[in-house]
């Protein structure tokens, strides 16, 4: 059973994402709301966009350093950050 995710955050206030790793994704999002994470601070609050699943720490850590790199990015997007989702808050 997955123990870990990584996830991407989108503000509600500005056009921003953050992306990261936790095995607790409800206290991981309440901690970036309440302002606790100093990197998240000026842009909340926030809402899960997204995450993915895995079962190690290790594997959690890989996929968010790919997912903040370029190509990782552009993968997030096209494939899993639709504009459906955007265009339905605006």
């Amino acid at each position: 059973m997955p123990r870990w995710f990584v996830y991407v955050l989108e503000s509600l206030v500005k056009t921003w994402f953050y992306i990261g790793s936790t095995d607790d994704l409800n206290k991981r999002l309440s901690d970036h709301n309440l302002g606790h994470v100093q990197s998240t601070k000026a842009y909340r609050p926030f809402e899960v966009a997204a995450f993915v699943a895995v079962k190690t720490e290790a594997k959690a850590r890989e996929l968010e350093k790919c997912f903040k790199t370029g190509s990782g990015k552009a993968i997030l997007r096209k494939r899993i950050l639709t504009d459906e989702v955007r265009r339905q808050r605006t």
